[in-house]
């Protein structure tokens, strides 16, 4: 067993032990818990990330048997200059913030509210750069008071069990660990928290293998710099987090839009672990559809050099459809709303929207990638047939990928991918992977996985537009049109003829079967005594 993988089981050794403090305070599986859990693992990430950056800048530090102690002999002047040399990804501590000071001190009659008093101070001493800001232009600090949670009588022993957990946990030998490291405790960390909690956007967790082949069919080229990329139902991130590795995490800017508090939350923590801390400022709680927030210097709505989304498909968006509906709207929402149905409100198609708001926010030469429900790729009604008209008549379509079934495991819905790029103006690449992939249980849902081979084969073809029989195809935007803008792979392949030799009884054989089948269905019998047969093999 590798280091690497031995720390990851220790991480998640240490994030069982925070679910089980929470389980014997009352809160296992509540709507709490999350916060607990998450701000906890954040508050202990920041003190190492603060105490690993302080012994690169002062080897004294390092060197000293108790570094905090050290740290804290430090004059007020020395202090300061120590933390204005920090990266900007780092949070500027105190030594009352230290955990290792709050262990000290755990027996105090006030523990908890000096616990809540800390977390709250880290947030204001950072709130510039560690907040996430609400489209009314409000900031949700970094931190909350977590101890209030649990019940009063309780409260000391609960922050005295968090401390003593942490306490003796160390991240300062894996913070030169890259994206894969981070990108599985983070998925081990929100696996319980991040599902699809009945309608707000994008709350379920985008399964590793469709983000990681968003990305890298979006990103192909060497040497890209400074771009933006935007996510409208952001969720907590898996997307934008695959996309920013796959450019680069310092070449690129992230953006972000969820009505979620939940997702805003876990994004945060997402961008945090990710050495993303200065696209904080773009993370923004609020809904995309009614309010996007995301503008340029005149006033106008942003546009990106990259867009990924996995919005949310089905959504009751009735209370505020009509306010929709207006002149402003009209480009945005060039294909149309869907209309408030007398029954199933819940099942407004909203990702139709969502796609329009993507394809209006790209640049002149943005890509997109956009997961879909599958039947949005024949539909030919309605504002689903608009859409696609628009992506041919526009030349922007780079091609889809229908994915297996159960891809999701929290919904039977099947899926493609759909990837757009404004400077792909000849072939289109369509792939159908429904049949890739192996079926698991999870939990109680069924789902599919796909290999790594798989992965590697979906993106593979895509990128090198590769004609594949009963996979993939490569079509012109005249082939499409001539399809009625149909984006399903299989209406593309060719019907393939297979010749066999067959004898005379055999046909004969065939025949009489065929002959019986046709009597039964009252057609007139066909005799067949003096048949003779050809001498050329039958289809």
């Amino acid at each position: 067993m590798t280091t690497t993988v031995q720390f990851q089981t220790q991480v998640k050794n240490l994030i069982d032990s925070l679910k089980g403090i929470c389980s014997n305070y009352g809160l296992g599986n509540s709507g709490d818990e999350y916060i607990i859990i998450t701000q906890t693992f954040l508050y202990k990430f920041l003190n190492d990330k603060f105490a690993y950056e302080v012994k690169q800048l002062n080897p004294e530090l390092a060197e000293a048997n108790n570094w905090q102690e050290a740290i804290e002999q430090l004059s007020e002047e020395e202090y300061e200059m120590l933390t204005l040399q920090l990266s900007a990804d780092t949070a500027v501590l105190k030594p009352h913030h230290f955990i290792s000071h709050l262990f000290g001190i755990q027996n105090k009659s006030d523990f908890a509210l000096t616990f809540d008093d800390t977390l709250m101070d880290i947030a204001v001493q950072n709130n510039d750069i560690f907040s996430v800001v609400t489209t009314s232009g409000s900031k949700e600090p970094l931190f909350e008071r977590i101890s209030e949670k649990i019940d009063e009588g309780d409260r000391n022993a609960f922050a005295k069990a968090v401390i003593n957990q942490l306490v003796d946990f160390s991240f300062e030998h894996i913070f030169n660990e890259k994206y894969d490291f981070y990108a599985t405790i983070f998925e081990y960390l929100i696996k319980d928290y991040n599902n699809d909690s009945g309608g707000t956007y994008a709350e379920y967790y985008t399964p590793h293998a469709v983000a990681k082949i968003m990305a890298s069919i979006l990103v192909t080229e060497d040497n890209i710099q400074d771009v933006t990329c935007y996510d409208p139902s952001a969720g907590s991130g898996t997307l934008l987090m695959n996309l920013a590795h796959a450019i680069g995490e310092d070449k690129c800017s992230i953006y972000s839009q969820d009505v979620s508090k939940k997702s805003s939350k876990l994004l945060r923590l997402n961008l945090i672990l990710n050495n993303l801390v200065h696209s904080l400022q773009n993370v923004v709680r609020g809904n995309t559809i009614l309010a996007p927030y995301h503008k340029d210097e005149n006033g106008q709505l942003q546009k990106f050099d990259y867009i990924v989304s996995n919005p949310p498909f089905k959504l009751d968006f009735s209370e505020y459809r009509e306010d929709l509906d207006s002149k402003k709207n009209n480009d945005r929402f060039f294909a149309g709303i869907p209309n408030i149905p007398k029954k199933k409100k819940e099942s407004m198609a909203i990702y139709t929207l969502f796609l329009q708001h993507i394809m209006f926010s790209l640049t002149k030469t943005g890509k997109a990638a956009v997961v879909v429900p599958t039947g949005f790729i024949t539909a030919q009604t309605g504002i689903d047939k608009k859409i696609r008209q628009k992506m041919i008549k526009n030349k922007m379509l780079a091609g889809v990928v229908s994915m297996p079934s159960n891809i999701f495991a929290t919904t039977g819905t099947n899926v493609s991918i759909i990837f757009l790029d404004k400077n792909n103006t000849e072939e289109v690449v369509l792939i159908d992977a429904s049949n890739l992939g192996t079926k698991i249980k999870e939990g109680k849902n069924q789902k599919t996985v796909l290999s790594e081979a798989e992965e590697q084969q979906i993106i593979e073809t895509f990128n090198e537009k590769k004609t594949i029989d009963d996979f993939s195809v490569v079509v012109s935007y005249d082939d499409i049109e001539k399809k009625n803008n149909s984006f399903s792979a299989g209406q593309y392949f060719k019907v393939k003829i297979e010749y066999i030799d067959i004898s005379t009884e055999s046909f004969v054989d065939s025949m009489k079967t065929y002959h019986k089948t046709i009597g039964e269905l009252s057609i007139k019998s066909v005799s067949y005594t003096h048949l003779t047969l050809p001498t050329t093999p039958y289809v």
